[in-house]
């Protein structure tokens, strides 16, 4: 099957589609941008204004505002709804700031703290896609009568023979498709992302520059936006107050070797800073046992994992998911994606059989589904729990 761009894909004779994929001039075509005052989005408002498209710009508001303003490297506050704005005002479209700080707490940050109380590693930059970006403000957009949403997401979307399709990036070193792997059809159907096909992040920063956009060096966003320097454990306390009570250090055989300052403290794959040194070869964290308050620690071998137990699958692939199919997975978004086998097991399930073990398959990370050849992202879930290789 040959995915076709929506840019060079044609309708009916003498009705050529846009690069957004419509039968219609640009100055036709309605599309909101979701800018978050980053250099990605702005580039992406920009380029389609200049194509001529109709481009409406809007930014979320989604935590504290006033604490924001001191944190750099954050998004979707502060400085950057600021920033977005004076793109807005350059180059001369609609900007409006939607204030969805309760709907993130409550469809974000009250789910990633309860997912590390109970001895998970989450990925809120996911779920704010999913349940915030991709839902709310998609939703939103409609009701401006938006033909379609564009971000600043480097992915792509193909038009296939059986709809739209999502494939990884141009550029590998961009690729954001771990983070996006829960969008929908429907939702990809509305979706556009004019960067997924750039060669580098270097090409945007020179669009940015061309367009004398003030962003464009702009560092990149670091951390989760709502997590100041990468500090998760004082977030979680702040959340959750007690989350952080000391407890037991234990190996596989429940000897107990030291103790810990809170299970928020640490994750799987965890060796530095266990504080339990000189006894023999290296201990890493291999499971979390928060109702217990024990952190559990073995040796490398004891992270070797094979079989991922996944739930809440997105599955994106032409047919249905009925029976044993190959895929490459990636359990990590710095990991490149493996060989494997991928078994539904009902109810939106699925198991995902690891040709080769990884290590540090941690319950609350994505496992993203891709084909075994080509580019095309076909769907994922979230790790439940981890089995032993």
């Amino acid at each position: 099957m040959t995915a076709h761009s929506p840019a060079t894909r044609l309708a009916a004779p003498n009705n050529t589609l846009n690069s957004l994929g419509f039968a219609k001039s640009p100055a036709d075509t309605r599309v909101v941008v979701a800018m978050s005052g980053g250099v990605d989005s702005s580039v992406v408002a920009a380029m389609l204004a200049a194509e001529g498209y109709d481009v409406i710009g809007v930014t979320l508001q989604l935590y504290d505002h006033g604490a924001a303003l001191a944190k750099k490297g954050a998004c979707c506050a502060g400085q950057d709804i600021h920033d977005a704005r004076r793109v807005a005002e350059r180059i001369g479209f609609p900007h409006y700031v939607l204030d969805y700080e309760n709907k993130f707490r409550e469809s974000v940050i009250e789910e990633f703290a309860d997912a590390y109380l109970a001895g998970a590693t989450p990925v809120p930059c996911i779920r704010c896609n999913e349940r915030v970006k991709f839902r709310d403000l998609l939703q939103t957009a409609r009701e401006l009568d938006a033909d379609c949403m564009a971000t600043g997401h480097y992915i792509r979307r193909f038009d296939g023979m059986n709809g739209a399709e999502l494939h990884m990036a141009a550029d590998p070193n961009r690729d954001q498709s771990y983070f996006l792997f829960s969008t929908t059809g429907e939702q990809l159907d509305f979706l556009r992302f004019p960067l997924g096909g750039l060669a580098s992040k270097a090409e945007t920063r020179a669009l940015a520059a061309r367009f004398g956009l003030a962003v464009a060096d702009k560092p990149d966003s670091q951390d989760i936006c709502f997590v100041p320097n990468g500090n998760y454990a004082s977030v979680i306390e702040k959340l959750r107050p007690g989350a952080a009570d000391p407890g037991e250090i234990v190996d596989l055989d429940g000897n107990v070797l030291g103790t810990h300052r809170g299970v928020i403290h640490y994750t799987i794959g965890q060796r530095r800073g266990l504080g339990i040194g000189g006894l023999g070869d290296p201990l890493y964290v291999v499971r979390l046992e928060p109702d217990a308050r024990r952190v559990v620690v073995g040796p490398k071998q004891a992270l070797a994992t094979r079989i991922v137990p996944v739930t809440e699958v997105n599955w994106l692939g032409d047919e249905p998911l009925t029976g044993e199919i190959a895929i490459n997975a990636r359990i990590r978004s710095t990991r490149p994606p493996r060989p494997a086998i991928l078994r539904p097991t009902g109810d939106g399930r699925a198991e995902v059989e690891l040709l080769d073990p990884e290590e540090g398959v941690s319950a609350g990370q994505a496992c993203v589904f891709y084909a075994t050849e080509g580019t095309r992202v076909l769907g994922g879930g979230w790790i439940a729990h981890r089995r032993a290789a």
